[in-house]
């Protein structure tokens, strides 16, 4: 009996595994470009902030939560797109000015928690996103739809006569903050040729 786990044991040992699997690993915080495709891939949603068009905020910036997708589960590309309808406020804004921001932070997964980090905190690896917001057609449209649909399943079932399309986030400047010292720019190109993984040999 004493080579077995009891049922108690077996249990914990069960619920360390798991939760040992279900861990964040996050790139090296040198490695500032992974980091930010990491970062993208991860995240689910984002705040996005466009300059209103509307009483009594006209000119102000004004944040948003919106549901991303920078590709299936198995496929990143770095870029996040969208699923928007012009009946919503922000997309209004963005029919005037399609500049925005976009940001997103690890404190959306479990990463921060469980290492016991701050959401405000350096640790605590976060992106903000220059850019503005396109329409995308054809067969850019067909990927973000398999994109958004596999990550956000409730979208299938979403109003039809809300004119639902699909967008991307046009990133033009990365800004990354995952250590002290302060954020750190990436610029698109270096952000696009980085790995969200490690390569395997």
């Amino acid at each position: 009996m004493s080579a077995l786990l009891r049922p108690e044991s077996a249990l914990l040992l069960g619920i360390l595994l798991a939760s040992a699997s279900s861990r964040v690993h996050i790139p090296p915080h040198d490695a500032v470009a992974r980091v930010a495709r990491f970062i993208a891939h991860k995240c689910d949603w984002a705040s996005m902030a466009t300059i209103s068009t509307h009483e009594p905020v006209v000119g102000q910036p004004f944040a948003n939560v919106f549901s991303i997708s920078d590709g299936p589960p198995d496929s990143s590309t770095g870029t996040p797109y969208m699923y928007l309808t012009r009946m919503e406020i922000s997309v209004q804004d963005l029919e005037v000015n399609p500049q925005a921001s976009l940001s997103m932070s690890l404190a959306q997964t479990d990463y921060c928690r469980q290492q016991g980090f701050d959401p405000q905190s350096p640790l605590c690896a976060r992106i903000m996103l220059s850019g503005s917001v396109l329409q995308v057609n054809g067969s850019e449209a067909d990927f973000a739809k398999k994109a958004l649909f596999s990550r956000h399943p409730e979208m299938i079932d979403w109003p039809t006569d809300h004119n639902w399309f699909f967008g991307k986030f046009n990133i033009t400047q990365v800004w990354v903050l995952d250590y002290f010292g302060g954020v750190v720019m990436v610029s698109p190109e270096e952000y696009f040729q980085a790995s969200p993984q490690r390569k395997h040999h």
